[in-house]
């Protein structure tokens, strides 16, 4: 499924469907009382985000008996990263790469800030390759 990078964002605009995304990053798969629970919303809220994210083509399920785990789809997800990253405008190429330009103009407080983002993010990749080889394993 081909989403456009207008939809992207329409879809990722609202703050308690990135939280599910955010979930599943951390938790994997997971039921629609699971993820209400954890957030804080009504289960049929939940299911209308679900829906949306689905039909977006950045979740996906898949009935389990009478649970039905819902999921990242890391496919998808890789897809909306690449065209995220062809429409950004901050120079990094989507590879955490400033430009010249813009390291000439940093202050040291910017570029503490940023090595910060980037440990965090390698901390994140770290744990999620974690979970990936120990599910394979």
């Amino acid at each position: 499924m081909k989403i456009e990078p207008s939809e992207i964002c329409k879809v990722l605009s609202v703050e308690t469907r990135v939280k599910i995304i955010e979930l599943f990053k951390a938790r994997g798969p997971l039921g629609a009382q699971d993820i209400a629970a954890t957030i804080g919303i009504t289960t049929a809220a939940v299911s209308q985000h679900l829906k949306i994210l689905k039909q977006a083509g950045l979740v996906r399920s898949e009935r389990k008996g009478y649970w039905i785990p819902y999921s990242i789809d890391e496919k998808a997800m890789e897809h909306c990263r690449h065209i995220l990253n062809e429409v950004c405008t901050c120079g990094c190429q989507g590879i955490g790469k400033f430009r010249e330009a813009e390291l000439e103009r940093s202050t040291v407080a910017s570029l503490k800030k940023y090595e910060e983002e980037l440990k965090n993010e390698l901390r994140t990749v770290r744990q999620r390759l974690e979970e990936v080889e120990s599910k394979k394993g």
